[in-house]
């Protein structure tokens, strides 16, 4: 299969370098970012954002924002939904200046017990998708999260917040995912999916980057009629705003311990 042709060559015929104006100068030790465009905004708003940059592609550019939190300056946009456009504006914002990110997001709960807007914390994604294969060796899953994990869990604790940890399902076709699918990936351990994981980690793997994600759990797929539940953006946006700053506590804590 094509998608077995990894080459670990890292000199492309097209390189972010090419693409972008430059380093941004100053840019924030620690950056931010979700999907939900209602909960950006909702975000944003108890800022004073100042633009520092901006990503994007044919469609249209997002800015790129620097926040103050708690004293700190910590960087913020909004993720394009699936791989190769994440992957893309994160190769861009690396090149540009960006250390670390913290991305966040909904995700489709596999095991029903998972209650809603409930923390998911991926430890390992299978790759049921596309844009991994192109960052590294063909294999059916990928090891998430290795590095943060256990300060995130401490900021989990300090805000009360409980957590489940486990496998992802990536996948490119949110519209296939049949019933026969599901079964196969609970069967190899999965708890939820989403589109963009494996080949996040994957890009942060083979740039050398400092990169962690987690979950809050959105749709339920694991019984036999699909239920939306907070799926929608503006649903639940109160908790998801809390969800958001456990986010930037997250970068706090990455800032406090590097130094």
């Amino acid at each position: 299969m094509i998608l077995e042709e990894f080459d670990p060559c890292r000199d492309a015929v097209i390189n972010p370098e090419m693409c972008i104006k430059g380093k941004i100068e100053n840019f924030p030790e620690v950056t931010v970012s979700c999907f939900s465009h209602h909960l950006f905004e909702a975000v944003l708003a108890f800022f004073e954002p100042e633009e520092i940059g901006r990503v994007g592609g044919a469609n249209g550019k997002a800015p790129v924002y620097a926040v103050t939190y708690k004293g700190k300056r910590i960087a913020f946009y909004e993720s394009r939904v699936g791989e190769p456009a994440c992957i893309g504006d994160y190769e861009d914002l690396l090149a540009m200046g960006m250390k670390t990110l913290i991305l966040f997001g909904n995700c489709g709960v596999l095991d029903k017990t998972i209650e809603d807007c409930g923390i998911i914390i991926p430890t390992k994604a299978l790759r049921d998708e596309g844009a991994s294969f192109h960052y590294a060796p063909p294999a059916d899953s990928i090891e998430v999260n290795r590095k943060h994990r256990d300060l995130f869990q401490q900021v989990l604790r300090e805000h009360g917040c409980s957590y489940v940890e486990g496998t992802t399902w990536t996948t490119d076709a949110c519209y296939r995912e049949t019933r026969e699918k599901v079964n196969r990936r609970k069967a190899q351990g999965a708890i939820c999916v989403e589109m963009e994981c494996a080949g996040m980690q994957a890009a942060a793997d083979f740039r050398g980057a400092d990169f962690f994600t987690f979950f809050y759990a959105g749709d339920n797929l694991d019984q036999p009629v699909w239920d939306s539940r907070s799926l929608a953006g503006h649903a639940r946006l109160d908790d998801k705003g809390k969800i958001a700053l456990l986010a930037f506590e997250l970068g706090l804590k990455i800032m406090e311990h590097e130094r």
